[in-house]
């Protein structure tokens, strides 16, 4: 039987959206933060490249507001990218209050000394970093920070199960509780109450079989909004980063852009420069662009990888600028300073998700969702580099401060049912689970790729549907595990990512499809799902009225 405990706000997810928010939150009661892993087990503590914010005094917000419509191809919401560039300077002096030591530079013309690069999509050197590490820096002092808290309890290898509300559990209304979550230690299902649920949870690139990703991104949030009722869009915008190491004992590492930034030259196998031939941009041209131009030239030549080669660069420049690079590559016996890096492109953000508006609010009162999980309208259909860590900042803020003034008129959570295992049993097989998640992720990386046509995504959504009702069936049936409640995601946000892709009629930003290459005004609009408007609803309803329904017991 499940344990309750009760907070003011609990926030799924421990990256930089989700430890922004609880720290703005945190003087005002109990706020609970899940990671279901480690702290540092999320996307964020991965990024390398750094915070785009207009702190040069010859840069402007115009121009930053620019750059990222330009990239996002159409799609992007004018109001919410301003909100956001205009919140960029205020975010970056809360981090260097807080004690983020980022990497100076006096003669680089930056705001009080620190260094600026530049990487592709961007006209000025607007992204603030701590070397080629600033993820690692960065978390380490929102983590660090919350520690300190006494109002933040911090719950690691936790993972939500799914959201409670209100129409769940039979009554008037409709509003999030709380979740159920598994604490993967204890083996133990809990019933976390809340007067609001904060989604934290970032992307879903691990539906594809290379991602530059930790093995965290599975589209939790995703899922169990769209479970819970919430709409989602742009699904289909799945951003494939250029530049991934390719070598048979790297996993999910990321060359950052910002070897682009600082001269990097993409290189076919025989030292032959080809981006000037795709854009006038060369290397600085946005990430879809320069991944299709390097997926187009591998399946040309027949190739594994191409060329990315910075070794023309001082030697202590290189070492000094890019100190992770360096040494993970000379780990793998590559001098980055002597030799080019064996690169792939790799999925590496979801620019689609559950839909908010710009107090991260969803369509469930008492759910908010921030950062890589949702769709605000700042991206539209291609991400500006570096915008990412900016969103999950801004919007950790405006989301908290909301909450903040909305936290006074809301009563208690009531006593949520217990989680009920008494129908399930231990797996027997749990072999199916990890084969399961390899087919899933190989054929989404054949047919819902790089490049898309009708018939590679009506193959993909065959196969999607029988995965679901093989899920539906582990999941009715036996105790709930980590690698089956990832799955279980994942499997969903799939489906929700090919029938968005299937929507889509045109090539636009990250949707490549050959039947359609041109991009058509007539669709410069956001695809939006509906939960209760779906298609052959019969066939999914597993997803929303199974186990989380059949489960708690009043």
């Amino acid at each position: 039987m499940s344990r309750q405990q009760t907070f003011d706000v609990l926030v799924i997810g421990s990256g930089a959206a989700g430890l922004r928010l609880a720290l703005e939150l945190a003087g005002n009661g109990p706020v609970a933060v899940l990671a279901k892993g480690r702290l540092t087990d999320g996307s964020s503590f991965r990024a390398q490249g750094g915070i785009s914010a207009v702190l040069a005094p010859d840069d402007s917000f115009e121009s930053h507001v620019q750059d990222t419509l330009n990239a996002g191809a159409g799609l992007c919401h004018p109001e919410v990218v301003r909100f956001t560039v205009e919140q960029g300077p205020a975010a970056i002096h809360w981090l260097i209050d807080l004690g983020v030591n980022f990497t100076r530079d006096a003669e680089a013309g930056g705001e009080a000394g620190y260094h600026l690069t530049r990487e592709g999509g961007h006209s000025h050197r607007r992204v603030i970093h701590a070397a080629d590490a600033t993820g690692q820096v960065l978390e380490t002092a929102l983590i660090e920070a919350a520690r300190r808290h006494p109002n933040i309890s911090l719950f690691e290898r936790h993972i939500a199960i799914d959201l409670i509300t209100r129409s769940k559990l039979g009554l008037p209304g409709q509003r999030c509780l709380g979740a159920y979550v598994l604490d993967r230690d204890a083996g133990r299902v809990e019933a976390l109450a809340a007067r609001c649920v904060v989604l934290a949870t970032g992307g879903a690139s691990k539906v594809y079989l290379y991602t530059s990703n930790p093995d965290t991104a599975t589209g939790d949030g995703i899922a169990m909004a769209w479970r819970a009722g919430c709409r989602v869009a742009n699904l289909e915008f799945n951003q494939f980063h250029p530049t991934c190491l390719y070598h048979p004992k790297a996993k999910s590492f990321l060359i950052t852009e910002a070897v682009r930034g600082e001269g990097g030259r993409l290189l076919l196998p025989d030292g032959e420069p080809f981006m000037q031939r795709f854009d006038p941009r060369g290397e600085l041209a946005p990430r879809d662009i320069v991944a299709r131009a390097i997926d187009h030239e591998m399946k040309r030549l027949g190739v594994d990888h191409v060329l990315l080669d910075i070794s023309h660069r001082p030697a202590d420049f290189v070492r000094e600028h890019f100190p992770t690079v360096y040494q993970r590559c000379l780990a793998y016996g590559i001098d980055i300073t002597r030799e080019p890096i064996p690169v792939v492109p790799a999925a590496h953000y979801t620019c689609g998700g559950v839909m908010t508006d710009i107090h991260g609010r969803t369509d469930i009162p008492g759910l908010y969702a921030i950062g890589e999980t949702t769709h605000t309208g700042l991206h539209g259909a291609n991400r500006l580099a570096s915008n990412s860590l900016l969103e999950c900042l801004v919007f950790g803020q405006a989301a908290g401060r909301h909450i903040r003034q909305e936290l006074p008129r809301l009563e208690a959570p009531p006593e949520l049912p217990p989680w009920d295992e008494s129908r399930v049993t231990d797996s027997d097989e749990e072999v199916v689970v990890s084969h399961n998640w390899d087919e899933l992720r190989r054929f989404m990386w054949d047919y819902v790729g790089i490049v898309r046509t009708d018939k590679r995504l009506e193959r993909a959504l065959r196969r999607v549907e029988l995965l679901q009702h093989e899920i539906h069936e582990y999941y009715s049936n036996f105790r709930v595990t980590n690698d089956l409640i990832e799955l279980r995601n994942l499997v969903q946000v799939a489906e929700l990512i090919i029938r968005s892709a299937q929507s889509r009629k045109e090539s636009r930003g990250l949707h490549y499809t050959l039947d359609y290459p041109q991009t058509d005004s007539g669709q410069a609009r956001d695809t939006v799902l509906v939960p209760d408007r779906r298609q052959a609803a019969s066939r999914l309803a597993w997803a929303g009225n199974q186990q989380e329904d059949a489960r708690p017991t009043a």
